[in-house]
């Protein structure tokens, strides 16, 4: 951890003000079997107002059964995302409703087959260790949509995936998809797809679906990330330090919820929250509360000894810009030297405006400058080089040298979209700019990228999974 900007005093505050917020004032729970179990643990549970006040001891016991170390596997399993063991991952964004074809053009509304789409992309570039959906396809029922863009995901990337669950009827055939993928169940245990996310609804309440359908993803001991969406002065207090007390206290009770359902569950400390902008009446993205906020509740999560979600990375702009460079650059480079071990959600045009492939391309060009800035050091004697400094002496030069050439592909970060030719060469080649750069990279990875396919027998089974999806659950909404 080489970020910092609470102090342990500080951290102290959060936690104690958060296990207030739970004993004084308490969370709204829809949910009549969750309400038993918490009655049944010890907190004070009034049933017909659906409410729970959780005292501090019932907390520090939850938080501390969670599992807090686990790895997520692709279709082919050493595609990984591990987490808790000091290693950072990324994910394009689970599904946006609107899709952006060009930037600066109309939105659309997202499809199936841009689902396809986003996870060929994400497929393709290697610093993406999540593929995320991208897209919610419009026009598809919302009761069988989450199996359908499982199945189409799992026939174009090998990745974990991360897509959004909607409720238990549907998450009882995503997790039949797994078992078949997989071969049996314990195997769909034992080397875990994706997750069912968990998000409280600031301030404090939870959503019936997000609560129920965990008692069937449990069936695989899928990990929960819990991350509720708190925004500093519309949903949370209009200050730093309240809305992080606020965001902490509804994650810890979510982890309480997974710990009633599964003991040892494990989980993920997703601190999302953000900021609000008084002037435009909408969420802030990344502003510098973001880099704030990315760093503190990283500083939180660990605190607890859990795997760390934030949002950073992320842009308000809709374009690839000088804006979105400054915003996604600082915050994520904060965050990642703070310890996160996974951020998300990129791909994303604006505060949740669209998706955007352009987007996507250029972040991870950000993601892999950042990873070159914490890459870890040679210190070695012959990195450290004083024979060769000797030998080059006072009036030399290392360039034409053998241990120039043996080390300066290691050495080097190579970009794939930032320009560093000379004025004159860059002139000449049309003096493309970012966005440009973006386009042709985007492009070429659409053209050229071919994921491994889907196994005959296995793509039959997922569309009849699909089809028996569509056919029961259509049938009952």
């Amino acid at each position: 951890m080489f970020t910092r900007v609470l102090s342990d005093a500080q951290i102290q505050r959060i936690h104690c003000t958060s296990l207030a917020i739970l004993e004084r004032v308490g969370v709204v729970v829809p949910h009549e079997e969750v309400l038993r179990r918490f009655a049944d643990a010890g907190a004070t549970v009034d049933s017909r107002a659906q409410h729970v006040k959780i005292p501090p001891d019932l907390v520090t016991k939850l938080v501390g059964q969670a599992g807090k170390q686990y790895t997520l596997y692709g279709r082919d399993l050493a595609r990984q995302a591990e987490l808790g063991c000091g290693k950072r991952n990324y994910n394009s964004v689970g599904g946006e409703a609107s899709w952006v074809d060009e930037p600066g053009q109309a939105r659309r509304y997202a499809t199936l087959e841009d689902v396809a789409t986003a996870s060929r992309f994400g497929d393709a570039l290697p610093w993406i260790t999540i593929a995320g959906a991208m897209a919610d396809p419009h026009e598809l029922p919302a009761a069988y949509r989450s199996v359908a863009v499982m199945a189409t995901m799992l026939k174009n990337t090998t990745k974990p995936l991360v897509f959004w669950f909607h409720d238990r009827a549907s998450a009882k055939y995503l997790v039949e998809m797994m078992i078949a993928l997989r071969g049996d169940e314990k195997s769909a245990a034992q080397y875990p797809l994706c997750f069912p996310f968990l998000e409280p609804i600031s301030p404090l309440r939870f959503p019936f679906h997000g609560l129920d359908l965990l008692f069937e993803t449990a069936r695989l001991n899928l990990p929960v990330p819990v991350g509720p969406m708190a925004q500093m002065g519309m949903s949370a207090p209009a200050t730093i330090a309240g809305t992080m007390a606020q965001e902490n206290a509804e994650i810890l009770a979510g982890i309480c919820i997974t710990q009633l359902i599964g003991p040892g569950m494990p989980v993920c400390y997703c601190g999302i929250c953000h900021a609000f902008d008084m002037a435009t009446t909408q969420m802030i993205f990344s502003g510098p509360e973001q880099a704030i906020f990315g760093v503190a509740m990283t500083e939180m999560g660990k605190y607890y000894g859990l795997p760390v979600e934030v949002n950073t990375g992320l842009t308000d702009s809709k374009r690839v810009d000088a804006q979105a460079g400054l915003e996604a650059g600082i915050t994520l480079m904060l965050s990642a030297a703070a310890g996160a071990d996974w951020f998300g959600h990129m791909g994303i045009s604006g505060v949740d405006q669209a998706t955007s492939l352009d987007m996507l391309v250029f972040q991870h060009e950000v993601i892999s400058y950042v990873e070159s800035v914490l890459r870890e050091i040679d210190f070695s004697d012959d990195a450290l080089a004083l024979e060769e400094i000797a030998a080059v002496g006072s009036s030399g030069s290392f360039i034409d040298r053998d241990h120039t050439a043996a080390h300066f592909r290691r050495e080097l970060w190579f970009p794939k979209l930032l320009d560093r030719r000379y004025y004159q060469a860059w002139l000449e080649a049309g003096a493309p700019s970012s966005e440009q750069r973006c386009r042709e990279r985007r492009e070429q990875l659409l053209r050229t990228h071919k994921p491994e396919p889907l196994p005959r027998h296995l793509e039959r089974a997922l569309d009849e999974i699909v089809a028996a999806a569509k056919h029961h659950l259509t049938a009952a909404s």
